[in-house]
């Protein structure tokens, strides 16, 4: 159980690296295949929407087929199907299906962990192992800064990229090897996603769930790079820099976490207290949007690790979900997480654009910034009346 929860964690690993990776390939994707802001900012709500859409199956395949099949077949022929698309692309075109396949590849591996530990272990560690799986899996995050950066300088990016395909087919097949999927009681329930969507507790959770991932999924995976160049000058080391240096924080952030429910005795106060940090961070960006280069870096680091509230909501609704719903709920949870992630990219791209139509780009990315901090605002809202639980 423990080699393939390793190799699950892995696949996640690679996971964060596929959604944050484009922050780097931004300068040479233009240079060298025309892709701009607007076409990357679309690419990666594709990842995230096929991310978030693939939740409602990969729910009812944990639940009805198990966790090893379903991780291990959608990230080996997806995941790596995917990152071989890539690193043939010709245009913008073919880096938004390659992004769509890459979100289907790695749609399961996450909550394929999570329903091992729901079925395996005790409910009030849950949220420490989570928040430990994503902290640990956040490795990708920060692989996909400078040491992508430097890859490309050293070998080129469509020679990376390659080498991410093979190594994620190997990933996938050491989950079919290693995985083991847990043992269901004889007798229990069957449930749909329509017995989910009964459990009221969810339904104040949800919206905290939809925003809580976007500004740093949206900062650290898309907008930092043309941020720092449009406004401070930054050339790529430095970009690698300062995308190394956030998902530092966002990795020490789910590590932080991880222990905090049981340590203050409430998840509710915990997540509400994360993300007004985070909106705070934001409207300080909308503010001074061109303010001192290190203030700027300081700014986005505290929402990457202050944002980092993901799998401390996840926890959160998992208290409310009976046994044999654990799979369908978890990945409800996770859709709406990864799907106002999604929402966001798409939503961010075209806003940017008409933005930058009439300011300029300091004031732009302001705003921008500004607007990601009122969406997480909107979710704190109805997050305040919801049941607080830490089982």
């Amino acid at each position: 159980m423990k080699a393939g929860l390793a190799f699950l964690v892995l696949g996640y690993v690679l996971s964060q690296f596929y959604r944050a990776f484009l922050a780097v390939l931004a300068p040479v994707l233009g240079a060298e295949i025309g892709a701009g802001a607007e076409d990357l900012a679309r690419a990666s709500g594709l990842w995230f929407a096929a991310f978030a859409i693939m939740q409602i199956p990969v729910g009812w395949a944990l639940d009805t087929i198990g966790p090893r099949v379903t991780a291990a077949a959608l990230f080996g022929l997806c995941g790596a199907g995917g990152a071989a698309v890539f690193a043939m692309a010709q245009g913008p075109g073919a880096i938004q299906i390659a992004m769509v396949l890459i979100g289907i590849g790695c749609s399961p591996v996450l909550m394929a962990s999570y329903y091992i530990f729901a079925r395996v272990y005790s409910p009030a560690v849950f949220a420490t192992l989570a928040g430990v799986t994503v902290g640990v899996s956040s490795l990708g995050n920060i692989a996909s800064a400078l040491p992508m950066a430097s890859a490309i300088d050293a070998f080129g990016w469509r020679e990376t990229v390659w080498a991410l395909a093979g190594m994620t087919l190997a990933v996938a097949l050491a989950m079919a090897l290693l995985v083991r999927d847990p043992a269901k009681p004889d007798g229990e329930p069957k449930g749909s996603l329509l017995d989910v969507l009964r459990i009221p507790g969810l339904w104040l959770i949800l919206p905290m769930m939809f925003v809580c991932y976007a500004p740093a999924a949206g900062i650290r995976g898309l907008w930092i790079a043309p941020y720092m160049t449009d406004v401070y000058g930054a050339v790529l080391a430095q970009i690698g820099t300062v995308t190394l240096i956030m998902g530092l924080a966002m990795a020490a952030g789910n590590l932080a976490y991880a222990p905090l429910d049981r340590l203050f005795g409430t998840r509710k106060r915990v997540v509400l207290a994360g993300n007004l940090v985070v909106v705070l961070c934001c409207l300080v960006l909308w503010i001074f949007p061109a303010g001192s280069y290190w203030t700027a870096v300081m700014l986005v680091t505290a929402i990457g690790l202050f944002g980092a509230t993901y799998p401390m909501v996840i926890a959160h609704g998992r208290s409310f979900l009976p046994a044999h719903l654990t799979g369908r709920g978890v990945s409800l949870l996770n859709l709406f997480g990864m799907g106002g992630a999604g929402v966001m990219q798409f939503a961010s791209g075209p806003y940017f654009a008409w933005l930058s139509t009439d300011a300029p780009p300091a004031d732009a990315f302001g705003t921008l910034f500004g607007v990601f901090g009122l969406v997480v605002l909107l979710g704190c809202l109805p997050y305040l009346f919801a049941q607080d639980r830490t089982d």
